[in-house]
């Protein structure tokens, strides 16, 4: 139970992290070995990561997780983003851990509101 409570802050502190554009806490969660993937990036390492992915000026307003669930290695977050420029969608995002690092994340784009 430890463990998954955890698991769950990671994830809430990795959002908080990127939306106050912290990217060296960010780093320090991720495995030396992340990848990343979405609609349109296919398992990026971690470089490409930082620099396709990481906004280089703030975007967002607000994020906010709507469902977190962790069951053993994997969590799964639904959240709602805000951006600056007034526009928001909601997304889904799976984040496999290894130990207490995670070691890869898979965005599911989801819709403009």
């Amino acid at each position: 139970m430890n463990e998954m409570r955890s698991r769950q802050q990671t994830v809430r502190d990795l959002y908080t992290a990127y939306l106050a554009d912290r990217k060296d806490l960010v780093g320090a969660m991720l495995t030396e070995d992340f990848t990343f993937s979405s609609p349109r990036d296919d398992h990026i390492d971690r470089a490409a990561y930082f620099e396709r992915c990481w906004p280089k000026e703030p975007v967002f307003r607000a994020i906010e997780i709507e469902f977190l669930a962790v069951e053993g290695d994997e969590a799964v977050v639904r959240y709602r983003a805000e951006k600056l420029d007034g526009g928001s969608f909601a997304n889904m995002e799976s984040l496999r851990f290894r130990g207490d690092r995670i070691a890869s994340v898979e965005v599911y784009f989801g819709r403009n509101l």
